[in-house]
């Protein structure tokens, strides 16, 4: 573990104590490394009582705003988050948990020193660069995914039994809800042309539910959030574009999980 957060670092925070200018908080993955959130970093517009959006022990994303390493100095941003960060952060964070508890099994199962656990790690970070990645990888690709690493056998043995059972890739789901409307005397038409035109241009999984006119459920399913949001953005870019050209009405807006 690093012993400072880098710059612009999106990071999981505990509120410790709140001032009327602010609060202090600590650093969840930082060894509860002390940082601070001016009042003015909290939200996109003015706050009169900073307790109306923080509150004592709450846990929180946020982006590392400023920091002074030879102060120990480390100023965080809340309002810099945006959505899709926080959902991607909170579900990496899951799933590094996860991972960690996966190989604690395997190691307990292979009766594994801690000589032989430390190497072990060691291989799947240089080779993987984090847990995570590691037991996808031997998820996904079986006992090809650790040929050559130095892992004890009775470990290794373990980790493609716990892999296989228990990994699971990420899914990182986004909905919407589009009221589109078309008074033209072909107007059914015109709204399929409309659904039609949807170009989401990553390759991810993507599908219009109809909920009765003039309302229809978006929905996208990507293995990050980010790469889930731009399958949605040109979805959704796609659809207004070709709205427009038929003078149709449309609004779209995303829904809150």
């Amino acid at each position: 573990m690093a012993d400072m957060p880098e710059q612009d670092e999106l990071v999981l925070a505990t509120v410790k104590k709140i001032m009327p200018y602010g609060a202090f908080c600590t650093l969840d993955e930082y060894g509860n490394k002390e940082a601070f959130v001016h009042i003015s970093e909290v939200a996109p517009r003015w706050i009169k009582n900073i307790h109306e959006f923080l509150r004592e022990g709450q846990h929180l994303v946020a982006k590392i705003y400023h920091i002074e390493v030879e102060k120990g100095q480390i100023d965080l941003s809340l309002k810099r988050v945006t959505e899709s960060e926080k959902k991607a952060k909170v579900e990496g964070s899951r799933r590094e948990k996860r991972a960690d508890k996966l190989f604690e099994v395997a190691v307990k199962i292979a009766k594994s020193t801690k000589t032989e656990e430390m190497t072990a790690r060691t291989a799947l970070a240089a080779k993987y660069g984090s847990t995570i990645d590691a037991m996808d990888a031997v998820a996904e690709q079986g006992e090809p995914a650790l040929l050559g690493m130095k892992i004890e056998k009775g470990l290794l043995k373990a980790l493609l039994e716990v892999a296989a059972k228990n990994a699971k890739k990420a899914r990182a789901e986004i909905n919407g809800i589009l009221m589109l409307t078309s008074y033209s005397p072909d107007g059914v038409d015109v709204v399929k042309r409309i659904l039609a035109s949807a170009k989401p241009s990553g390759g991810q999984e993507f599908s219009i539910l109809y909920l009765g006119a003039p309302k229809y459920q978006l929905r996208t399913v990507a293995d990050d959030f980010k790469k889930a949001e731009k399958e949605m953005d040109d979805a959704v870019a796609s659809i207004m574009a070709s709205a427009k050209a038929e003078r149709a009405s449309a609004e779209f807006s995303k829904l809150e999980e």
